[in-house]
């Protein structure tokens, strides 16, 4: 019986959900269908890959190596395919954005995008930087734009612009926050009065970190999913937030109460970069990219100093 790649596919599914249901969930198949992939395999290669116990699963010794190869072999049959793509007319080109970047930036960038090579065929996936980071060393995108983080030698890292934050609430409740200060900084304020998108987002790490904080001492924690969402909020009163320069220009025209202030030099920011893997062939396209991502997000900053903001 020979091993096939959808197998391998399934048992990383696996690997990563720790249990039947959420690995058949996260490929679309039935919870049977997986399990009798996953009973081949083991077949093929005659060990056992899981110990199956009441609760989840755990991978065995053999388990553990076959992931780790599992991974290297998917990895560069995506390589190889993504190769072909780029060099085909209609080559698909694959990137990941951050929540907190995709919405403000892609509108801006998209135009000139096509303009530039209108027989490229872009596909867009918007997810929290872990998610991204994994389908970029598996293969399954060419390139992702986050925020700056700790980069290993099989990454390349280009960086796009510097994206500072801006605090955001109501004027009433930015006044009180302010009120006897002769320079607003991210230590001086209330934790109890901050909103913070949900665990996992970037954003929200970074900027409990300007803060000085964790999570566990803020009083009101909503864990909102959407930048959009906390400028509702905090335009309504409740609440204060960091906001991304980059999303000024929206989140203000579309919250008519939300009132920001810049806080006192060093501005509290985050580096926007383009990260492919070394080993994928960037030559032509990104290069391209970059350059058109960093002009978008140059011209949504230089529009929020232009607003007086």
């Amino acid at each position: 019986m020979s091993i096939t790649l959808r197998q391998l596919s399934y048992f990383l599914a696996l690997a990563d959900a720790r249990s039947f249901g959420g690995a058949a969930e996260k490929v679309h198949i039935s919870q049977p269908a997986l399990s009798m992939q996953i009973r081949e395999l083991e077949a093929a290669l005659n060990v056992a890959l899981v110990e199956r116990l009441p609760r989840g699963l755990h991978l065995t010794r053999e388990g553990r190596e076959l992931e780790t190869r599992a991974r290297r072999i998917l990895a560069e049959i995506s390589e190889l395919e993504a190769a072909a793509r780029r060099k085909a007319l209609t080559g698909r080109l694959n990137l990941g954005v951050i929540p907190t970047v995709a919405p403000y930036l892609l509108p801006r960038a998209l135009p000139n995008l096509r303009a530039d090579d209108l027989t490229r065929d872009l596909r867009i996936r918007e997810a929290r930087t872990d998610d991204l980071m994994a389908d970029l060393h598996s293969g399954r995108l060419d390139a992702v734009v986050v925020a700056d983080l700790a980069y290993g030698s099989d990454l390349s890292a280009t960086s796009l612009f510097e994206d500072r934050f801006l605090l955001a609430g109501s004027e009433r409740r930015i006044s009180a926050a302010s009120a006897g200060m002769e320079a607003l900084r991210p230590a001086t304020l209330d934790p109890d009065q901050l909103l913070l998108l949900d665990e996992g987002h970037c954003l929200a790490d970074q900027a409990l970190e300007v803060c000085g904080l964790d999570r566990k001492r803020l009083r009101l924690d909503l864990g909102a999913a959407s930048l959009s969402t906390l400028c509702g909020l905090v335009g309504q009163g409740v609440g204060l937030t960091f906001l991304p320069e980059i999303a000024v220009a929206t989140e203000s025209a579309a919250v008519p109460g939300i009132a920001l202030r810049r806080f006192a030099e060093p501005e509290p920011s985050r580096r926007i970069v383009l990260v492919r893997r070394v080993t994928s062939d960037g030559e032509g396209w990104f290069a391209r990219l970059a350059e058109i991502l960093a002009e978008a997000g140059a011209a949504l900053m230089n529009a929020a100093r232009r607003a007086g903001v």
